[in-house]
């Protein structure tokens, strides 16, 4: 097993793993903070960095059906969110590529 190669994110305001502490997000890269996840708010992001991607499926969320991935974390495998793949509705085509974090999974550095 070789060593987990962590990318560092520059910048005032890094959103970070709150289990282990390693970068995911700029805050730069918000696109909206008003979603919905598991376990509470959570926001959508354009890019996030440290993450792994699970198995695709198809998942019926409050805007319709999606396919998505869960995403976890590179370095501690703790369940961040989910990336969408594609989105069935015309209205929802905006979200493909793009990365929900949940907020009770994060911690925020230089607020």
């Amino acid at each position: 097993m070789g060593r987990l190669f962590v990318e560092t994110l520059s910048g005032p305001k890094i959103f970070k793993c709150k289990c282990c502490k390693v970068d995911f997000a700029s805050h730069d890269d918000i696109v909206s903070k008003d979603f919905q996840g598991r376990f509470g708010r959570a926001y959508l992001f354009r890019n996030v960095v440290n993450v792994s991607l699970g198995p695709i499926e198809e998942r019926e969320l409050i805007s319709g059906l999606h396919t998505v991935n869960d995403i976890y974390c590179s370095s501690c495998q703790q369940i961040l969110g989910w990336r969408y793949e594609k989105a069935y509705e015309p209205s929802q085509k905006y979200k493909e590529g793009m990365y929900i974090l949940e907020k009770e999974r994060m911690l925020k550095e230089g607020w």
